[in-house]
Parts: C-alpha cells; sequence; structure tokens
C-alpha cells in the first residue's frame, strides 16, 4: 500500500531555497548524506548498548554505488534506520506548520539571503541538497529491531509517497536518480576526490566498488587529532603538516591537544618554520581545517584564529558548534569567539615556551613572522600584554633583536624611557641624524621598521613602567643620562648666546617650521627636523601621504647643534651678513629634509642657493 503526501504550498518555497539558494556547491550533498549516514551508525552503536538486540552483525560502512549508464548514485549505511513515522518525521520535517512563520519571517528581513541561511538550519533540511542534483530521490529503510522496510520517494517538486518495502538488514539506502548536468557524480574519481575533500575522517570506512568488484575503503577513517599526543610520532605529525599545509618544511611548534568543559575542542596546530609565500597578502584567508565530529566543513575558517596568527596551519575539531543547513556560517558566535580565546592563549603560551628553550631558533623564527605577529599589538588589545614579550626589535647598541626585556635590563642610571626610532628601513636609520646624540653616549634606542609600528605604539605608550619615546619627536634631553662620569667634560656652548640666531633662522623660514630650538642629542650634523612632542612622526606622514597625495602634515621643528662649527659660524656672521644666514638657514631646512628622504620644495631655488653659498666659501 503506497500513501501518498502533496508538498504544501509553502513547503514547495523552502525546497526552491535549498535546491536553489541554500548551498555555494553542489557537492556539498554528498557531505550531507554521508554524515547523516554516519550519524544514524552512531545512534545504532548508541542505543545497541542497552538493547543487545540492535547490535549489527555485519561491519558498520558506508557503501557508494554508481551506475553510470543510468545516472545512478546510491548510499548505503547499516545504521538504526527509519520507520514509516520517522520518514514522515525526519524526512518531511519542512512540511510542518512552522514553515509558513518561517517564509514570513525571511521576506520581512532586510537580508534576505543572510538570513534564509542561518534560520534555515532551523529546520534540518540537510537530506533536501540530494535535489540539487538528482530529479528522483528515493529511501528505502528497515529500522533496527522491526520487521518491515518502508520506501520514502519524491521528485522534491510536486510531493512524496511512503509504501512498504523489503530489505534484508537494518539500515538505509538512499538511491539519487541524477540530473543530466549532474552526471559528474556518477564518476568515480569525482567520487572519491569529494569523500577524502569533506568525509576522509568520518569514523567509518566509506566504500566504492573497484574495477576488480571488489570494495575499496577510500577514506582513511583515523583522524591523528582524536589519538593521544604519545601515541604519535614527531614523523607522523610533520608528514600530517606537509599533507595538510601544501608544504615540505618542517613545522616550528606543533600544538596538540583537547580542550573540555564549557567548550569542547580538539586542535592540531603547526606554525612552519618557512615563512609562507602569501603571508603579508591582505586578501590571505585562514589555512585552520574546521570539522564538525570529523566531518570537513570549511578550510577557511577566518573566525577561528585572529589574523596576526594567519600563518598557523592545522586542524580544529569540536562537537559543540551549531551550523546552518549548509554548514558554511557558524552560528553559535560566542562558542566560537571562545574556542579563538583558548587557542589564542594556547599559541602565545606554546611560542613563550620556545623562547626559554631555544631563544637562537626563536630568532630565526621571528624573522619570518614577526611583522605578523606585530600586527596583534594592535588589532588583539585583549592580549597585547601577553604578545608583547614574544616580540623581538632591532637594537641600535647591540646590532641584533632583542626582548623589551633586554633593554630594560641594559638602560644605564638615569634613563627613565624606552627610546625609539621608527624608519623604512634599518640601513636609512642607521644614518639618520637622529641617532647621533644616543650613538656618542651609547645610549640604546630600537629601531622600528614595520609600517605596523606607527599604529600599536600609541595604543601602548608604555612598558613595565617605563614609556616609549620617539627620539625624532619632541626635544630628547639626554645630560641626565649617565654614561662615564671618569670622560673628561667638554666646554659646551651656552644657548642663550644663540638666541638671536635661532630668531632670524626661524624669520627666514617663517611658516616652513613651527620653531626652531637647541638640540641637545646632536654631536655631528648641523640640524635636524623634528615633531612637536604631541606630533606625527615622518614614517606617519609619509604613510598618510600614499593614502592622500594631498595630505601636508603639520610644520616641523628644526633643531640645531651650536656645537657645530657650521652653526658658531652663522652665529658670528649674525651681525655682519644676514643675507647669507638667510640662505644658509634655508640650506639647513632643505638638507635636514632631504636626510629624510624628501625633496626640497624647490629645487632650482635649493640649487641657485647652493651655488651661491659654494661660490663664498672659495
Amino acid at each position: 500500500m503506497t500513501n501518498t503526501h502533496n508538498f504544501e504550498a509553502d513547503t514547495g518555497k523552502i525546497l526552491d531555497i535549498v535546491i536553489n539558494s541554500l548551498y555555494s556547491q553542489k557537492e556539498i550533498f554528498l557531505r550531507e548524506l554521508i554524515s547523516n549516514a554516519s550519524d544514524a551508525i552512531n545512534k545504532r552503536r548508541y542505543e545497541s548498548n542497552t538493547n543487545k538486540n540492535l547490535v549489527s552483525k555485519t561491519e558498520n560502512e558506508i557503501v557508494l554505488e554508481i551506475n553510470k549508464k543510468n545516472k545512478i548514485l546510491i548510499i548505503k549505511d547499516n545504521g538504526i534506520g527509519l520507520s514509516k513515522e520517522d520518514m514522515i518525521e525526519a524526512l518531511g520535517t519542512i512540511a510542518r506548520s512552522g514553515t509558513k512563520a518561517f517564509l514570513e519571517t525571511i521576506q520581512d528581513s532586510k537580508d534576505k539571503k543572510q538570513n534564509d541561511m542561518s534560520l534555515i538550519g532551523q529546520f534540518g533540511v540537510g537530506f533536501y541538497s540530494a535535489f540539487m542534483v538528482a530529479d528522483k530521490v528515493e529511501v528505502i529503510s528497515l529500522k533496527a529491531g522491526t520487521k518491515q522496510a518502508f520506501k520514502w520517494e519524491s521528485d522534491g517538486s510536486t510531493g512524496f509517497s511512503i509504501s512498504e518495502d523489503n530489505r534484508d538488514e537494518p539500515g538505509t539506502t538512499i538511491t539519487l536518480y541524477l540530473k543530466k548536468v549532474d552526471k559528474e557524480y556518477c564518476d568515480d574519481i569525482r567520487l572519491r576526490h569529494l569523500v577524502k575533500k569533506y568525509s576522509n575522517h568520518v569514523s567509518y570506512p566509506i566504500k566504492i566498488m573497484n574495477n576488480d568488484n571488489e570494495l575499496e575503503t577510500i577514506n582513511a577513517v583515523d583522524a591523528l587529532w582524536t589519538k593521544s599526543p604519545k601515541d604519535i610520532t614527531e614523523e607522523e605529525y610533520k608528514s600530517f603538516y606537509n599533507l595538510i599545509g601544501s608544504t615540505f618544511d618542517s613545522p616550528y611548534l606543533t600544538v596538540h591537544n583537547k580542550t573540555e568543559g564549557t567548550i569542547e575542542f580538539t586542535n592540531l596546530l603547526f606554525a612552519p618554520s618557512s615563512q609562507p609565500f602569501d603571508l603579508f597578502d591582505p586578501e590571505r584567508k585562514s589555512k585552520i581545517q574546521l570539522y564538525i565530529n570529523r566531518v570537513f566543513i570549511t578550510d577557511e575558517a577566518d573566525d577561528l584564529i585572529p589574523k596576526w596568527l594567519r600563518f598557523l596551519r592545522g586542524v580544529v575539531d569540536t562537537p559543540i558548534l551549531d551550523l546552518n543547513v549548509s554548514r558554511e556560517m557558524l552560528q553559535q558566535k560566542p562558542a566560537v569567539l571562545k574556542i579563538k580565546k583558548a587557542i589564542t592563549k594556547k599559541i602565545i603560551s606554546e611560542l613563550a615556551k620556545k623562547i626559554k628553550k631555544d631563544e637562537v631558533n626563536y630568532d630565526v623564527f621571528w624573522g619570518n613572522f614577526g611583522r605578523v605577529i606585530k600586527e596583534g599589538l594592535y588589532e588583539d588589545s585583549e592580549n597585547r600584554e601577553r604578545i608583547i614579550p614574544l616580540c623581538r626589535f632591532h637594537s641600535l647598541v647591540e646590532n641584533k633583536n632583542i626582548s623589551l626585556t633586554n633593554y630594560l635590563d641594559n638602560m644605564p642610571d638615569g634613563q627613565n624611557d624606552i627610546f625609539y626610532l621608527t624608519a623604512e628601513d634599518l640601513g636609512k636609520a642607521k644614518v639618520s641624524p637622529h641617532l647621533e646624540g644616543f650613538n656618542a653616549k651609547k645610549i640604546d634606542v630600537l629601531i622600528l621598521t614595520d609600517p605596523i609600528d606607527d599604529f600599536w605604539i600609541p595604543l601602548m605608550p608604555e612598558y613595565s613602567g617605563k614609556k616609549f619615546v620617539s627620539i625624532s619627536r619632541g626635544n630628547v634631553n639626554l645630560d641626565e643620562i649617565k654614561i662615564d662620569e671618569k670622560k673628561k667634560k667638554k666646554k659646551k656652548e651656552k644657548d642663550s648666546d644663540y638666541e638671536a640666531l635661532l630668531k632670524e633662522i626661524k624669520s627666514c623660514l617663517d611658516e616652513k617650521v613651527s620653531n626652531v630650538i637647541v638640540s641637545k642629542s646632536l654631536t655631528e650634523s648641523p640640524a635636524r627636523l623634528i615633531a612637536d612632542e604631541n606630533g606625527m612622526d615622518i614614517q606617519m606622514e609619509k604613510m598618510m601621504m600614499m593614502q592622500n597625495p594631498d595630505f601636508e602634515g603639520s610644520p616641523r621643528v628644526l633643531e640645531i647643534n651650536i656645537e657645530h662649527a657650521l652653526i658658531k659660524s652663522m652665529n658670528k656672521k649674525l651681525e655682519s651678513s644676514n643675507d647669507v644666514i638667510s640662505d644658509l638657514a634655508l640650506l639647513l631646512f632643505d638638507q635636514s629634509k632631504i636626510l629624510e628622504g624628501k625633496v626640497p620644495e624647490n629645487l632650482q631655488e635649493f640649487n641657485k642657493r647652493l651655488t651661491k653659498v659654494m661660490q663664498l666659501a672659495i
């Protein structure tokens, strides 16, 4: 006897969404059906613990059969099976009265596509993904513990029918009569690829008939991350890392642990030892593979790790995440954030351990990934204090990368700040006039050459009670820092003797500078330009100009070195020749700009002044 059920009008609309709009890729249907089969076997195993009559007499397995000529794909399992009532309940879920309310909800939504995908997960319609590739779907099932099998049949549009049928063993057989355009899913090679992509680590063997008419297992079954770390060799870890990351190097760091409690997940993550070619690509996605109960979901799980850890490779497997029916959007955001928080904390902790164990190898790792890790200082406010001990900065005195702890330990008496200089690269920084006084006194300066440095420092103005101070901004006074009291002190010029010269230079430069002052740190150069105490560093100005060509920045402060012979000569000339002073002042200004990598505003005038001064010199 056959019972026919018509789909209601609203149900037809739901099916239209499932078949035509819900999934971004048709191939997902196979993952859904295999996952359902795996769940059915799990359920039978669970219920057989209390009912021995439900124990399967055959190996638990999922079998794929293909009939290429007739475009038929069959998925078999020996799971718990379905009764007639189960078929109406499970396979007819979307025909419930809630359908109308669901449709009204998504029709009222401003973002229909977004809400279609998030709300439809409440209806459990993964099975209906089969209709993306099939004109007709047939389900024959015998529920474990019963004697009568039933067949459910539907074309996905007019309705479905249920009739009695025959099946020797409990379980379910799903037959897909594929659409002509989807005959690729009857291809042996294509099916093997999809099984390895999505269902390679499902707990049960997935088998397909090979050329010798024998059933061949085509999935790995075992998932490395489900094993205990003590049972895994370094070579096994390396092989898995190379496989999932398409790499050839050995991992610098391996983090394998299982977290239980309010959140439950297992992670097997690797930090590479070699830099990926696309590490700094702004469009680069995460390479973490997300599994739900060993079923592959995505290899771009960007929500599971912060962007500054985007170099990580590996797997996160969890049973706690709720997904929409397409399994392409994570729904329980609080759970995702908890996993992300736990992983981030763990990686920071493990990197800190690597530093203590072998700082030399960590320096190599930092050379490859330091620029990315420093992004965390800007983006990750929650972990900023944990990230900073991992960071390394180039030391002017030691000429190598050091930690901030090393810098603080080597500070001389009288130094209360952490001095730094931002620059385009190390070579340009080392010839900067800003470093002269520090070089002379052997006072260390951290040279920061990464673009992100100008952004994270304002968010973290001090470390361990010491302020970060830019030596290219404000008038840094080094007189109070005691280096070598035994050195013979050289007689210094008095600032007051140069007040008239400062005033004259300021008058000559007019609005080109905000002020002219005596330098407390220059030792070799006659002058330099610095930003006001609260102004913008030159590197930041350059970045702003790259974004906006019309950006001009604020007038800077000209510092002059009254110990320099040129400045002394200018001071003596002040009373006799203001004209020369004017030319020299403008040349000092342009010279200072050139040292910062800028071009004088008027090259023709600059050339005339330079020629004039050269003529006077001879």
